[in-house]
């Protein structure tokens, strides 16, 4: 039955309608049970269902019920695989049918501005393209089953540390080109049914009261049509952000911001229809999901296998000296406790209590000569001398080591980030003893986010297996013993060290978090460095080769509102078959603005079976080459030659062709005192009162000679520059000066302004 919600709100009383603007428990929001609205629950699910157990506290302590965890985002990203992000997706709208939910909480698509966030597990990328399209594919999954999904945090919620009061100070062009295009690119083509603003204030504003972010930004421009609700107690005055935007505040506030909204509109300062507009988005939630109730049954064993399948098209081989795979009859030791008690998701909301999880070592019983040793605890710091003098004995006697290494819970969660990049010491240790008693170690490494790698020169092998869901113990074997090739490539750029990040000197607790690197965040900033890094963005190794082929554009021009397909041909050239990951890459040749060497803008996963062919391809529009331009309030591309790159990471690129990007938009040619001479003769437009100033500049200092503005000579002037250095302080004087050193009165300057405006 489709319900008239507009005559459900009419028959509200403005209690009932403000009670809708908050949650009734922790985790459910209110309904009206005499107007036939019901109650509806909401889960955490930005990699699985965290639904509290209806029996459990209020508050969300207690334990959630069994369900699935599949791969968090660090790993999952990790695939480039949209596809497979939608199965995904599509299984949890399922789950959440069968266990009543109408809200899973994800996909969080902040931006990895830092290694140290302690949350970096459960967002996708440093690169806004790749997350905008996983989080794109996994609400479309979620949603076709008319689950909402909440994506999160919006935003620059970039750290955990005063993550309530801290206020992320950005510029607009960093904003626009940085933070908000992964939500943007959700909003536009998946329309989450909800967006959860962040606990921080951007530029000063809480964003739960930003109006330009929540209304202006997100509902305006991008044409949202979904419901706004807090995270869980970021609202600062319930009023002024029911204005902004915000519809619902989560939790359950006791009824206290209820009164405070019903005080506001019996006083007038709150207009009712801003009221009745919440409350209709709030119900539009709750009717999509109650009318379309599907029947389904919880497949824990089937998105069990899902899980596994996800972790292995996920997981990235980092380094491989002929190490891996291992064989079956080789005498393997497997080397610390996470091969038997994984490390698989990250601390926080996000948790799952998964119905069961599979480990390395079971799974690697089962397909070869395997041999297990704690050596170390996943959860302590301690190097225990006696399990390290077990291990070193076993891997004496062993034909090859694997160590699984990584981070204990306890040094990345939310609520706080880490204060360095370090695995712990005893583990570091261990390792390096290793390698000294056999030649043949790999690790395989349980981490949200980049480590420093002391002993990295000590291991033939390394397998990054980030967090991998409940089944990433049986995928990490699957590839350890060939059975899966690997196939992922890293979503993120791993520095060195900590300070070689960007971000390193204005990342942390302060209350005003200063986003001094603007646009030039992981690679964007290492490649335009050309500082070595440890692993670039993009990168990822295979048991097969790779060849690139004929790389094509359908077109040798580019113009507004166009697009541009390109293509390449990828042969897997090795013996065995695998997925390659092309990726896409856009230079602009301009130089006339500052930005990064080249920007992802395309990627594709294809499988090739050894001496296969396929194509691989992607389409690329205008936003592809465009910055945002401040002056325009815009996005804008120069005209002018870019350049695109087919890569197998962003340091990776195997083919290059160019385009001729055509427009007749330009910039506004901005004249005043304080342009400068060089200013006018870059544009064409103003460039006739640049040569006409230069050539007055010229007369007056006697440079008609040489070493004016229009000088091509490079003799010595009598002044002492040399034509070079005098055209060059020619061209960065102001248009004042000309009337500074007299050679036109003010008047006159004016005059010329405004004929060439």
């Amino acid at each position: 039955m489709k319900h008239d919600i507009r005559s459900i709100i009419s028959q509200m009383t403005l209690e009932e309608k403000a009670g809708l603007c908050s949650g009734f428990d922790f985790w459910h929001f209110k309904g009206v049970e005499r107007l036939g609205v019901p109650g509806i629950m909401v889960s955490d699910g930005p990699h699985g269902l965290r639904k509290q157990d209806e029996e459990g506290d209020h508050l969300g302590i207690n334990d959630s019920i069994k369900a699935v965890c599949f791969p968090p985002a660090v790993l999952s990203a990790c695939s480039f695989d949209t596809e497979l992000m939608e199965k995904v997706g599509d299984a949890i709208g399922i789950e959440a049918q069968a266990t009543d939910l109408a809200v899973v909480l994800g996909p969080g698509v902040n931006m990895k501005r830092s290694p140290l966030c302690g949350r970096n597990f459960e967002y996708f990328s440093e690169d806004p393209y790749l997350a905008g399209e996983i989080a794109t594919a996994f609400i479309k999954g979620v949603q076709k089953h008319h689950i909402g999904t909440s994506i999160k945090h919006f935003a620059a919620n970039n750290q955990e540390t005063n993550r309530m009061t801290c206020s992320s100070d950005v510029d607009e062009r960093t904003l626009r080109e940085i933070y908000l295009p992964a939500f943007e690119k959700a909003v536009k083509e998946a329309q989450p049914y909800t967006v959860m603003c962040s606990y921080n204030k951007l530029n000063g504003t809480v964003a739960s009261e930003n109006e330009w972010l929540l209304t202006k930004v997100l509902r305006d421009e991008w044409g949202f049509k979904g419901m706004v609700m807090s995270d869980w107690g970021a609202v600062n005055e319930r009023v002024p952000g029911l204005k902004a935007g915000l519809e619902v505040e989560m939790p359950a506030s006791g009824g206290i911001t209820d009164v405070e909204i019903v005080e506001a509109v019996r006083d007038g300062s709150l207009d009712e229809a801003v009221l009745d507009r919440a409350a209709e988005r709030r119900l539009n939630l709750v009717f999509t999901w109650e009318e379309n109730r599907e029947e389904h049954a919880f497949d824990k064993e089937g998105d069990h296998e899902l899980a596994r399948h996800a972790a292995e098209q996920s997981m990235v081989l980092l380094k491989n000296d002929g190490i891996l795979p291992l064989g079956k009859n080789e005498k393997v030791l497997f080397v610390g406790e996470y091969a038997v008690k994984p490390r698989y998701q990250g601390g926080g909301s996000s948790h799952i209590n998964s119905f069961k999880v599979s480990d390395a070592f079971s799974a690697a019983e089962k397909l070869g000569n395997v041999r297990y040793v704690k050596g170390f605890s996943g959860k302590d710091d301690i190097y225990e001398e006696e399990l390290a003098r077990e291990a070193l004995a076993a891997a004496a006697e062993a034909d090859k080591v694997v160590v699984f290494a990584g981070l204990p819970d306890s040094f990345e969660s939310e609520g706080y980030d880490r204060d360095h990049m370090d695995m712990p010491s005893c583990q570091n240790r261990l390792i390096e003893e290793l390698a000294a008693v056999n030649s043949n170690i790999a690790a395989v490494l349980h981490n949200g986010a980049p480590v420093t790698l002391p002993w990295f020169d000590s291991v033939k092998g390394l397998l990054e297996a980030y967090l991998g869901g409940q089944a990433g113990g049986a995928a990490a074997a699957n590839i350890l013993f060939g059975k899966v090739n690997p196939s992922g490539k890293l979503a993120e750029s791993w520095p060195l060290k900590l300070a070689d990040n960007p971000a390193h000197l204005n990342f942390g607790g302060k209350r005003n978090v200063e986003y001094h690197e603007g646009i030039f965040i992981g690679y964007r900033y290492y490649d335009k460095k050309e500082m070595e890094v440890r692993f670039p963005f993009g990168y990822g190794l295979s048991y097969t080769s790779f060849e690139y082929s004929d790389l094509r554009l359908d077109s040798d021009k580019m113009t507004d509102g166009g697009s541009l397909k390109v293509s390449v041909d990828v042969t897997n050239t090795g013996s065995s078959a695998g997925s390659e990951i092309v990726q896409f890459y856009v230079s602009d040749l301009s130089s006339k603005v500052q930005r990064p060497v080249r920007e992802l803008k395309g990627f594709g996963k294809v499988y090739l079976e050894p001496g296969e062919t396929k194509t691989v391809s992607a389409v690329l529009d205008e936003r592809a080459f465009s910055w945002y331009s401040i002056e325009l309030a815009d996005w804008y591309a120069y005209p002018g030659e870019y350049e695109i790159a087919a890569g197998a990471s962003s340091r990776d690129i195997r083919l290059t062709a160019r385009v001729c990007y055509e427009t007749e938009r330009r910039l506004p040619a901005v004249i005043d005192y304080n342009t400068s001479i060089g200013d006018l003769m870059e544009d064409e437009r103003t460039r006739p009162l640049g040569e006409l100033i230069a050539r007055k500049m010229d007369a007056f200092f006697g440079a008609d000679d040489g070493g004016g503005m229009n000088s091509d000579g490079d003799e010595d002037s009598d002044n002492g520059f040399d034509a070079a250095a005098a055209a060059a302080i020619a061209a960065s004087q102001p248009l004042r000066s000309v009337v500074s050193f007299g050679i036109l009165s003010r008047d006159e300057l004016d005059e010329l302004i405004a004929k060439y405006k």
